[in-house]
């Protein structure tokens, strides 16, 4: 393990996780802690540490060294320069205890616990009257927790994970997936953690898929870093890479999502950011248009049909027909018949040419053929 670290430091990599473990443990020691102690507690060599040491003076961090009998030396961070002056305002500080819920997608993580520690020193600091300022409006503001993930006992393997983004580490995952009957174990090069609806998500190269794939950290069951190293892809970045998705979901498509909202939902929509790409158009009719540039569409499907009735896909006929399929599948659930008097209906060929010129012509080839069709009935009953 020790090697690996070097390597990385080599390679110009320094690990952050390991850093900052090593910072907490020289602020934290207010006798000191000596290099081979550091190196033994953080399972890596003396060389690596006194690199890290390196690093912090040459950054600026104020590090002190003591030397002590036998010339023995400690470092450890100066307390008169670590401990800054804290003075907040009671609105500040109310704001800082609501932010905190924020975090707890970093539960079980060395930063969560470093957080912590600072949240309760300023409870501290505020003295009783804050406090008592602070508890009155503490129902003021309520974070729901439906649906949110529990990783307080995946704390070790999440730290296992985050070392291996930091390190380029590849790290080997039993991960038990929904559909699968036991756990399998995938070789995976970790690029990074996606929060999404309270869960984590770990995205990553998958050695066995030969693609980037996203694990549900609530699916992993144990991680274990191994010694080999990866290199990261140039060109990947996390946040572009999610771009195209409507959640966490990714695929290689390019389309061009267009859902009509009634009037009903329209104002429910508008008031939100649902995707970086959106663009809303209001109808006369109060009913609004939404469009979205995505590589995929399972997870906006399943967000159209949230709507019930009050949301109608219009493209690609792709998501229309998958919809469809799954009100059929729902109507035989429920022991629904689907008869005329609830066969599909062609969208409503009231919106402007000009918004949606493709979804106009489409309107207006969908009325020629239902008029034509009406032409010809009336002939054969006329006849």
């Amino acid at each position: 393990m020790a090697d690996d670290f070097e390597e990385s430091l080599m390679a110009g990599e320094p690990p952050l996780l390991r850093q900052w473990l090593l910072l907490t443990m020289l602020s934290s020691r207010w006798g000191g802690v000596t290099v081979d102690e550091m190196a033994r507690e953080m399972q890596t060599s003396k060389k690596t540490v006194r690199r890290d040491l390196a690093l912090f003076l040459k950054l600026g961090f104020p590090l002190i060294e003591q030397r002590e009998a036998h010339g023995k030396k400690k470092w450890q961070l100066d307390p008169d320069r670590t401990r800054p002056a804290l003075a907040f305002a009671f609105d500040e500080a109310l704001a800082l205890f609501v932010a905190r819920r924020l975090l707890d997608p970093l539960a079980g993580t060395p930063f969560f616990e470093a957080a912590q520690r600072a949240f309760r020193k300023i409870r501290a600091m505020l003295g009783s009257e804050a406090l008592r300022y602070v508890d009155r409006y503490r129902q003021t503001f309520h974070h729901t927790s439906v649906g949110i993930s529990d990783y307080t006992r995946k704390s070790e393997l999440i730290d296992q994970l985050l070392i291996g983004i930091e390190d380029h580490r590849v790290v080997q995952i039993a991960y038990q997936s929904l559909r699968a009957a036991e756990p399998k174990t995938y070789a995976t090069h970790p690029y990074g953690l996606v929060y999404h609806r309270g869960s984590l998500y770990l995205v990553g190269w998958s050695e066995h898929h030969q693609e980037i794939r996203h694990w549900k950290v609530d699916r992993i069951e144990r991680t274990e870093i191994t010694r080999h190293h990866f290199d990261p892809p140039t060109d990947f970045d996390l946040q572009r890479h999610m771009s195209g998705s409507f959640g966490v979901f990714h695929d290689q498509g390019d389309l061009l999502i267009t859902v009509r909202f009634s009037l009903e939902v329209a104002r429910y929509v508008k008031e939100k950011t649902w995707h970086s790409t959106q663009k809303l158009t209001s109808q006369p009719d109060g009913s609004l248009i939404a469009q979205f540039h995505l590589t995929g569409i399972e997870e906006i499907k399943h967000w159209i049909l949230s709507f019930g009735r009050y949301a109608e896909a219009i493209e690609p006929p792709q998501l229309r027909d998958e919809i469809v399929e799954e009100i059929k599948i729902l109507a035989r659930l429920y022991g629904v018949s689907i008869g005329p008097a609830h066969a599909e209906k062609p969208p409503s060929d009231s919106w402007p040419v000009k918004t949606l010129p493709k979804v106009g012509r489409t309107m207006r080839r969908r009325k020629s053929r239902e008029e034509a069709a009406h032409s010809h009935r009336e002939t054969e009953r006329t006849s």
